[in-house]
């Protein structure tokens, strides 16, 4: 008899009416983004809101309740979140990438995660910065890793770590999926952008996963994952492509919350000190600055989805990513952040040091970009050097996350 819980499976919703549910939460982030900073964690206002609309439910499989959204879909709502808060548009990210991950696993796994309800959320790190011991039925964990955002609000983990067989020898690397109750969270995000992601460390002594629940990364950078659910086009996106990719969508948001900020005060009739301009808007040297921080802007929007639609399209047709796209996908991440940086550093130029004024959101923007853009996963000059290398057909790359 199958005692399994069944969850309504949930209509498709667009993705116009997402990144619409999206926007409309814009002011309350941003009304919110300095106490979230102060706290050191997103404002459960915010949480309640982003739940509400259902924003963390949109790698949850729809069988389970949730969206089931493609890449750029995932994108468009993420940036526009960035737009309110970077701190909170990178929890959402995390915890829906996460969400994603968790999809890749047994359908055993995803119910126990995801049975009683598509809210669920799940944090992880995939550094493998563990100890592991074999015993009946699973693995004994202990370690500890850093830099898990989200960790605050999620019920459950992904972590990375050693498999192992019964004499001790690592035969594989795995992501164990750990509820929250069975680790606990050190306090050591203390940084000087993105605070309120609470990205702190997560701490497990001897925790005994089940075997279902450790799903093998070696085998997951190929593309076999053992779901049940071959036809759920989503979960069939090359792996890393979409872990460093949806890392850049609340950068490209950081930098449009710039320009916003900046033009507000150009509108307001804001001067240049120390010359005979009374406005601003009326320089040649604004107006030349801020049309290049437009296109650097649209540049990375560009690169962006056009990644995207890359990952979706590969994945709708069943294949898996070739090793050269998925080198390109690792570049384009990387020149996101780079002209989103680039733009920011423009906006910052034509606001002067008034823009470091702690009254003044774009000194928060700017830490925050400043600060997640600089993701290991992100790093331009690696991600030009292993592109590079697949370009030329060099066989030995630099990392094995392609």
């Amino acid at each position: 008899m199958n005692t399994t819980p069944t969850v309504p499976q949930t209509s498709p919703v667009s993705a116009a009416a997402l990144k619409k549910s999206a926007a409309a939460l814009v002011p309350l982030l941003r009304e919110n983004a300095a106490r979230t900073e102060a706290d050191r964690k997103v404002a459960e206002e915010n949480i309640a809101a982003l739940s509400e609309a259902g924003l963390f439910r949109l790698t949850v499989p729809r069988r389970l309740g949730g969206h089931e959204t493609d890449v750029r879909t995932f994108l468009e709502v993420t940036s526009e979140l960035a737009r309110g808060c970077g701190s909170t548009a990178w929890v959402t990210t995390l915890i829906n990438i996460c969400n994603w991950n968790v999809g890749l696993y047994p359908e055993r796994a995803q119910r126990e995660v995801w049975g009683d309800g598509p809210d669920a959320r799940v944090c992880g790190v995939l550094a493998p910065s563990a100890t592991s011991r074999a015993v009946e039925g699973g693995l004994v964990v202990t370690g500890r890793w850093g830099f898990a955002s989200g960790s605050l609000h999620a019920q459950w983990a992904v972590l990375g770590i050693p498999v192992v067989d019964a004499a001790g020898q690592q035969i594989d690397q795995g992501s164990a999926l750990v509820p929250m109750d069975e680790l606990t969270i050190e306090d050591t995000w203390n940084v000087a952008g993105m605070r309120g992601t609470g990205s702190n460390t997560l701490v497990a002594e001897e925790v005994f996963v089940p075997t279902h629940r450790i799903l093998s990364m070696t085998q997951a950078l190929q593309g076999i994952n053992p779901t049940e659910h071959k036809d759920e086009a989503s979960y069939r996106s090359a792996l890393v492509p979409v872990l460093a990719l949806v890392l850049a969508g609340p950068l490209v948001g950081l930098a449009q919350a710039g320009m916003e900020v900046v033009m507000a005060s150009l509108a307001k009739g804001k001067g240049i000190s120390y010359t005979f301009y009374e406005r601003a808007s009326e320089a040649p040297s604004t107006q030349i600055q801020l049309a290049e921080a437009a296109q650097l802007i649209d540049t990375a929007r560009l690169h962006l989805m056009r990644a995207a639609d890359d990952i979706d399209s590969w994945a709708a047709r069943g294949e898996y990513m070739p090793f050269e796209t998925r080198a390109r996908v690792r570049m384009d991440t990387g020149y996101v952040a780079r002209r989103s940086r680039e733009a920011l550093d423009l906006l910052l130029s034509i606001q002067g040091a008034g823009s470091f004024a702690e009254a003044n959101p774009l000194q928060r923007i700017w830490r925050d970009q400043e600060t997640g853009s600089r993701h290991a996963v992100i790093n331009p000059a690696i991600a030009g050097e292993l592109y590079g290398r697949a370009l030329l057909g060099v066989e030995e790359q630099v990392t094995p996350l392609i």
